[in-house]
């Protein structure tokens, strides 16, 4: 790696779903005829040779390809896309390589054929295992193929496999959340994201909300959720991440840790350290059309020193480990004394505890997060 810059990863989109859940708000479009896998994956090559001079030396440590729906694009242009990853940029030794799937998408053949490809982990989007809410939630997925995936991963011998999970749907009750979660860890992932519905903006939800399950009931199933979870060996690092020790998603800890991340195809966003130290942010041009005229960049701009400590706390306090105060001074360019009357609020307030070495987020921080996370926004005049 590059002295004194932070790890590398990489960030690739595939922006088509067979079509819109209600609830999504990530840059997704519903399919119209057949997915052009060649033309993409030559288009994301090209965006990638755009950002080769970003790397400055360092291997990949992560690769992770999200979506949209990654699985409907074949097995035959997955190894091309990730042949010409290789050929760009080196991978270091036991780079983990995510791929986001459907299991309404999952075929074995074509799994295997991205194993082949470099794969060695995938993030199954299961959501639910009760057939009434994967319909409401616009899913096009059954519980029998959503079990089926994850065996089918488990079978691959892959270095891990995630499967996402939801809660607090609608009209959902306790019991059937805490069953979904069961029939989760029966299938024994080694990791496991379990999250709460949440309605987003510019979504078919906001414009029609669903009536969800309120506060208390929602505080219930994460206490016995988590519980569920704990008893079944898995460690919770991050605010809606559980894995079996060993297993945590290295991708996410990257972000979380306020490394570096090229992104690449429709959307995808990019942090990247410069030599001198400051910070460059990259957004890709969001629609498919656009992308593959060859308008790949839609902006980027440096990340002004004001909000360094705001973006910083923002990722690193998803994560439940201790986070060095070096870390602070050496991937932000500040100096801790920037940011003291914050720290002493919180602090004060019983959101951190400090070491000469660290902070740790305390059980009130993690429960308080936002108003935790508030003290480092730059100040308005």
């Amino acid at each position: 790696m590059a002295k004194d810059l932070p790890p590398l990863s990489l960030y690739i989109h595939i922006p088509w779903c067979v079509q819109k859940c209600p609830y999504c708000d990530f840059n997704s479009h519903a399919l119209k005829g057949e997915v052009p896998h060649q033309e993409y994956v030559e288009h994301l090559l090209k965006d990638l040779d755009d950002s080769l001079h970003l790397v400055q030396g360092r291997k990949l440590s992560t690769i992770f390809i999200g979506g949209g729906t990654p699985s409907l694009l074949s097995s035959q242009a997955m190894q091309q896309l990730m042949d010409g990853v290789r050929e760009r940029i080196p991978l270091s030794t036991g780079c983990e390589v995510t791929m986001e799937a459907n299991p309404g998408t999952v075929e074995a053949e074509r799994f295997s054929g991205y194993q082949q490809a470099g794969i060695n982990r995938i993030s199954i989007g299961v959501q639910s295992f009760d057939a009434e809410k994967l319909t409401r939630l616009g899913r096009i997925h059954g519980p029998q193929e959503a079990e089926r995936a994850a065996q089918l991963a488990t079978g691959l011998g892959l270095r891990s496999f995630n499967l996402d999970l939801m809660h607090g749907l609608p009209d959902q009750s306790i019991e059937q959340a805490l069953d979904d979660l069961r029939q989760a860890i029966a299938l024994n992932p080694p990791h496991l994201s379990w999250y709460q519905l949440t309605i987003e903006p510019n979504t078919l939800f906001a414009s029609r909300p669903p009536k969800l399950p309120d506060d208390d009931d929602l505080w219930d199933i994460f206490e016995q959720g988590d519980q569920l979870l704990r008893d079944a060996g898995y460690e919770q690092y991050e605010t809606s991440a559980y894995a079996k020790p060993g297993y945590r998603c290295e991708h996410n800890l990257n972000y979380w840790r306020f490394g570096d991340y090229l992104g690449i195809g429709c959307g995808a966003h990019g942090k990247i350290t410069l030599a001198d130290g400051k910070i460059m942010r990259t957004v890709k041009t969001r629609h498919p059309k656009g992308f593959m005229r060859g308008e790949y960049l839609d902006r980027q701009f440096m990340v002004a020193d004001e909000d360094k400590a705001f973006e910083f706390f923002m990722n690193r306090f998803r994560l439940l480990e201790p986070c060095p105060r070096q870390d602070f001074v050496d991937l932000t360019g500040l100096a801790e004394q920037r940011v003291r009357p914050a720290l002493d609020n919180a602090i004060q307030a019983g959101y951190l505890q400090e070491t000469a070495e660290h902070w740790q987020i305390t059980a009130k921080g993690k429960l308080f997060l936002n108003s935790l996370l508030e003290a480092f926004l730059p100040e308005t005049e």
